[in-house]
């Protein structure tokens, strides 16, 4: 059993692939590369096959793992892992059906097959808000300017490998509805600042070399990865006695997104720039180890030679202040995960007025056409031009929520 259920009404028409060899509207279709990634661990209780019941057909007709809660609720199964706020409840979902993860990914096999960009299955997280109204700086304060949205987005942010050091390229999934007309639905392969490097994300301006990113021709993007690394856990979370980690300073991620769709000619057609945080990633970058990557609960325990070490927050909440020395980085006892976020929404510029609504881009937003081609991704742009004469005030989502419990661990 593949599918879960008929999606009714979607903005591409798509179905589970249960329901598609069921229903009479042809046979099982083909599998992404993303489909059937996930293997459980040892902590946790559901099977693959399980797992792989959470599918939604895509826009070029393959199948794709999607958005599931952290526990079966058939079976009672735990998948030890999370993919943020059920889309279910966002305002646009009736538009959207369930989000398919890795559309952008699969589409770059073919634009670009020396390119190719295949990203594990639990880095795929989904946040979205309903009803914000939109907001401008007037003299020392924010305004509303009279426009109220719905957003909902999917990244793919792996905060528990060494991936994202080196490697730039993550999709992204970027739907709004405004009251203004302003409507995009948008799956792009994102170039999140520079290959091959990230910012030190405790002070923002060092450029740390962290090796040769995957492909190796993945291209400079706009925006920014800040990531924490070494010296970062050195000088906010081991601290003298008496002092508290300070962990939104050394253990907090932020990758910056600037992001184009454009017609073969270079004409602007919208223009995104959603940001996304972490809090607590289950890993830093660490240049003194062969594999480069620390483990941000293993720091909970050290001690270094003047007698630093972590105090409070999540590393004494994890291993129940020091008591506890057996708590490992994938245990679901700690909280040093990648469980709590934030999304931030920032522009959203469209400059589309004669049409048409449906275009097809390359996987990086280029080439837009009306037309389909090999390796391109069906993107929707209302026919208006929202162009403002003001920058709107970005503002932030969903760190006030956490999707963990029920057995959730790193890798997540």
């Amino acid at each position: 059993m593949l599918g879960i259920a008929l999606i009714a009404g979607g903005l591409w028409g798509a179905c589970t692939a249960d329901s598609a060899s069921s229903s009479g509207l042809g046979p099982t279709p083909a599998l992404s590369h993303a489909y059937g990634q996930w293997t459980p661990s040892h902590w946790d209780t559901c099977s693959r096959e399980i797992h792989d019941r959470y599918s939604v057909v895509g826009p070029d007709g393959k199948l794709y793992p999607t958005w599931h809660p952290p526990i079966d609720p058939q079976t009672g199964c735990r998948f030890g892992h999370e993919h943020g706020r059920d889309p279910g409840g966002s305002n646009l979902y009736s538009t959207t059906g369930p989000i398919p993860f890795g559309v952008a990914n699969e589409a770059l096999d073919t634009w670009d097959p020396e390119g190719q960009r295949h990203e594990d299955h639990v880095g795929h997280k989904i946040e979205w808000e309903n009803g914000v109204h939109l907001q401008k700086i007037v003299g020392n304060g924010r305004v509303d300017v009279g426009v109220t949205c719905d957003f909902l987005t999917k990244v793919h942010q792996g905060t528990h490998s060494k991936d994202a050091f080196t490697n730039n390229l993550h999709e992204l999934a970027y739907h709004v509805r405004c009251d203004d007309g302003t409507e995009i639905h948008a799956t792009l392969m994102v170039a999140f600042g520079a290959p091959g490097e990230f910012v030190r994300s405790c002070d923002k301006s060092t450029h740390i070399q962290a090796g040769a990113a995957t492909p190796a021709n993945s291209p400079m993007g706009n925006g920014v990865r800040f990531i924490p690394d070494r010296s970062c856990v050195d000088q906010f979370i081991l601290v003298p006695s008496g002092e508290f980690s300070q962990f939104s300073q050394g253990l907090y991620e932020d990758w910056v997104s600037g992001n184009y769709i454009r017609k073969v000619d270079g004409t602007q057609l919208a223009y995104f720039d959603p940001h996304f945080a972490v809090f607590a990633p289950s890993r830093f970058f660490d240049g003194n180890r062969s594999d480069l990557t620390g483990r941000s609960l293993a720091a909970c325990y050290e001690k270094d030679s003047n007698g630093d070490q972590a105090h409070g927050g999540a590393c004494d909440a994890s291993t129940s202040n020091g008591q506890v020395q057996d708590v490992t980085w994938d245990d679901p006892r700690s909280q040093l995960n990648g469980l709590t976020r934030e999304v931030y929404f920032n522009q959203t510029v469209i400059n589309n007025a004669a049409g048409p609504k449906v275009w097809y881009s390359d996987p990086f937003g280029g080439h837009a056409s009306p037309s389909p081609f090999p390796g391109s991704v069906k993107q929707f742009l209302a026919k208006v031009d929202n162009t403002r004469p003001f920058p709107l005030e970005s503002q932030a989502f969903g760190a006030d929520r956490n999707y963990g419990g029920n057995g959730v661990h790193a890798p997540n």
